[in-house]
């Protein structure tokens, strides 16, 4: 078990969403190592899956890697949101979709090599539509496909973790219910 040799936390950069700090700590064979690592507040996301068995994707151009991806209706938390709660939120925002049901899929840390980030995975089944609310830096479009057929687009490099996580954790979901 890695133990802090500092107690001094150095910031590096504080973001609105991230903050990278350095600190030393004492690894278990005694050594030292300084490590810099990335705050995150932490995120939800939902599958909304439709009775008859196709997702809804938010088609979003993403800045950091120059692309279009397709994901999952998914945001940061909150201060003291409950991901739960974060996930019926972004579900409607990006989706325009409200959930009779929302059930924990998963809860996972996205890279523990450099950043505490932790998101939680739902599944959103019994859908309405409802008025979508985007932010105004949210560029995106919605498209509705068979669970496969999604899994595959994301999976095809145009999609990231948590989306891939999600669909497999929904298609095993389903082949439990079916």
């Amino acid at each position: 078990m890695e133990k802090p040799v500092e107690t001094r936390v150095e910031t590096l950069y504080e973001g609105r969403i991230v903050r990278l700090y350095r600190k030393t700590v004492r690894l278990p064979h005694g050594g030292e190592a300084r490590l810099e690592i990335v705050h995150h507040p932490g995120a939800a996301a939902v599958v909304p899956l439709h009775a008859d068995g196709t997702v809804t994707l938010v088609h979003q151009y993403r800045h950091a890697v120059g692309d279009w991806l397709y994901e999952l209706p998914a945001g940061l938390l909150e201060a003291g949101e409950p991901p739960m709660a974060c996930a019926a939120r972004e579900l409607e925002e990006e989706a325009g979709l409200t959930a009779a049901d929302l059930a924990p899929l998963a809860t996972y840390h996205t890279t523990p090599g450099f950043t505490d980030e932790v998101v939680h995975l739902f599944l959103a089944t019994g859908l309405t539509p409802c008025a979508q609310r985007l932010e105004a830096d949210e560029l995106l479009t919605l498209e509705r496909l068979p669970l496969w057929e999604a899994l595959a687009k994301a999976g095809g490099g145009t999609g990231d973790g948590k989306t891939l996580i999600g669909l497999m954790l929904a298609a095993r979901h389903l082949e439990g219910n079916a």
